[in-house]
């Protein structure tokens, strides 16, 4: 490959990119230096080439026989975050999400407050339309940024995506760049006080200090997982080093030791356990990739 200005490895474990701290390892790992040099990246790559990207690697459960073909990190890499006008935010992908609530805050912009509660990036946000306290991420997208594997450029706008609950359809062989969020004139004062306010809950509702990827479930319609899943008595049940979360029963921790094979077994069993009891099918919220 040439002129690459970023990091490229070989036959890396992914478990270090992983928010459960486990999966196998991948064939190539690319680190960009910025977007331009990611899309120098990506139009050497052959287009059989399975091409993936991973932000802070929640909300994903990358499989112990790990990926065949390349893994773009774009955490740490492409997060550019600036002001386009008096409402109008730009962030890259690689952007935490709580960062970027706190910097629009600072701006004394409104609406960006619940993605200080989503453990991932702005590209996670929008891959699945992240949300919490009764907001979601593409509810203030103004248009994204995304690229495709002949490194061609493209705006496109929220009227061309079908987006729902958790989900936004996908125009194959694109990945998202970045995005512009419409936001709307706020207080700092009072933004912060509900950033403090969410993660104050978030920490005295979920087992934030101990390895896992958020939500593993979906919300059913007019329901909980985790009250389903509690009301199955599944909290602390373990696989290997995988537990249902005795303070969050829509969470799996990692207690130290546990692999991609024991979370997804136990991510299957408490499906099984729901559906006996309920008659109702949890869907994962959860991305899994890679071999088993």
């Amino acid at each position: 490959m040439k002129n690459l200005r970023g990091q490229l490895l070989e036959n890396v474990s992914l478990a270090e990119y992983s928010s459960w701290q486990v999966g196998g390892k991948v064939d190539r790992l690319y680190k960009p230096a910025d977007i331009d040099d990611l899309i120098n990246f990506i139009k050497q790559v052959p287009l059989q080439e399975s091409l993936i990207f991973l932000g802070l690697g929640s909300n994903t459960l990358i499989r112990d026989g790990g990926i065949q073909g390349t893994v773009v990190i774009t955490q740490g890499a492409l997060k550019k975050l600036k002001s386009i006008d008096s409402v109008t935010l730009y962030a890259e992908v690689g952007v935490a999400s709580p960062a970027f609530a706190r910097f629009s805050a600072r701006k004394n912009l409104f609406g960006a407050e619940f993605l200080a509660g989503i453990p991932g990036t702005i590209g996670g946000a929008l891959v699945m339309n992240a949300g919490c306290d009764g907001y979601e991420t593409w509810n203030i997208v103004k248009s994204v940024l995304t690229v495709n594997r002949q490194g061609e450029k493209k705006i496109r706008y929220p009227s061309e995506y079908k987006i729902a609950y958790r989900h936004v359809s996908v125009f194959p062989g694109e990945y998202y760049l970045a995005a512009e969020f419409q936001l709307k004139s706020g207080s700092k004062e009072e933004s912060l006080k509900k950033i403090r306010n969410l993660l104050k809950y978030r920490a005295d509702t979920q087992p934030t200090n101990e390895p896992n990827c958020g939500s593993v479930f979906r919300n059913p319609p007019g329901d909980y997982a985790a009250r389903l899943i509690e009301a199955c008595g599944l909290k602390g049940l373990t696989i290997g080093d995988a537990t249902v979360s005795t303070k969050h029963a829509n969470f799996i921790i990692n207690k130290g030791q546990a692999n991609a094979t024991e979370i997804e077994a136990l991510i299957e069993k408490i499906g099984k356990c729901v559906f006996h009891k309920f008659h109702i099918r949890l869907i994962p919220e959860i991305r899994i990739i890679g071999e088993a």
